[in-house]
């Protein structure tokens, strides 16, 4: 295959806090010194939530400003992608953030189980956070824990309720959600190929899954994200040292199967973003 391989790297998350991993930043200068080393691994998205300085997650739209303007600044020409992800606010506030205008920004379109609680997306909540991209020509990356979650991105897509191009990532490996399974995720390619093949699709694996799933995008053509928000770890004995040498694992798994791993602009071309 020839096809650039985009590499998101989710920097921080909601969940994730220094007592799991010091490497995971949480202030925004760790952040964006963190997105920078990620950049030059390979990463041409980053997939950005902001915390407080409990390290507790926030919503706060100066502190995503502040990100922002970083990123702009010491990683130029990065697809920046915000989170509109439910851990982080509740509500309205969980789109907040959207006249910034980033890039992209996270969308999931349906509800299902996490570890301890119900990740809830109400059908007039994901019309309010769809209608507030389309007003501020975000991206969408839609965030599918479930098969549902694919299919009503379809439908949203070509009802002309997303903006831009469709891009939809299988998110495997939650407790209580989807699990990692190889079986599923080639179903899960399968519907993106046969309904929606004008459309793109990554893929990304939780915990111990992260390089497995990395893997199997990979080598099936989609795209992949790797990051500590979703993996702490190098292996079961081994704390990851940085988002970098996630994403350095991803790289290489790009060069095993012989495709280039896009850069910005490159990545920028495949979803039909707008120029940096």
């Amino acid at each position: 295959m020839t096809k650039p391989c985009i590499l998101c790297c989710a920097i921080t998350g909601s969940v994730p806090t220094k007592a799991a991993n010091p490497a995971v930043p949480t202030s925004i200068s760790e952040q964006i010194e963190s997105s920078h080393a990620a950049v030059e691994a390979g990463a041409s998205i980053i997939h950005a939530h902001v915390r407080n300085d409990d390290e507790s997650p926030s919503s706060d739209p100066e502190k995503f400003a502040l990100l922002k303007e970083g990123l702009e600044k010491h990683c130029p020409g990065v697809i920046i992608q915000f989170s509109t992800g439910g851990r982080s606010g509740s509500g309205l506030e969980r789109g907040g953030m959207l006249p910034l205008k980033p890039d992209m920004a996270s969308l999931s379109v349906g509800s299902n189980n996490f570890p301890t609680r119900v990740y809830e997306n109400s059908p007039d909540l994901i019309a309010w956070l769809s209608s507030e991209m389309i007003k501020y020509e975000i991206t969408p990356e839609i965030e599918a824990f479930d098969l549902s979650h694919i299919l009503h991105a379809i439908r949203m897509s070509e009802a002309g309720l997303l903006y831009g191009k469709l891009y939809v990532q299988f998110v495997m490996g939650v407790k209580n959600a989807m699990p990692a399974d190889r079986e599923v995720f080639d179903f899960y390619a399968k519907v993106m190929r046969e309904r929606a093949p004008h459309a793109e699709w990554c893929a990304a694996g939780i915990g111990p899954n992260q390089i497995t799933v990395n893997e199997w995008a990979i080598a099936a053509g989609g795209h992949t994200r790797a990051g500590l928000e979703d993996n702490v770890r190098l292996d079961k004995h081994t704390l990851a040292p940085s988002n970098a040498a996630l994403i350095a694992r991803a790289a290489d798994l790009c060069e095993k199967y012989e495709r280039p791993v896009a850069t910005p602009a490159q990545a920028r071309t495949i979803l039909d973003l707008r120029a940096a």
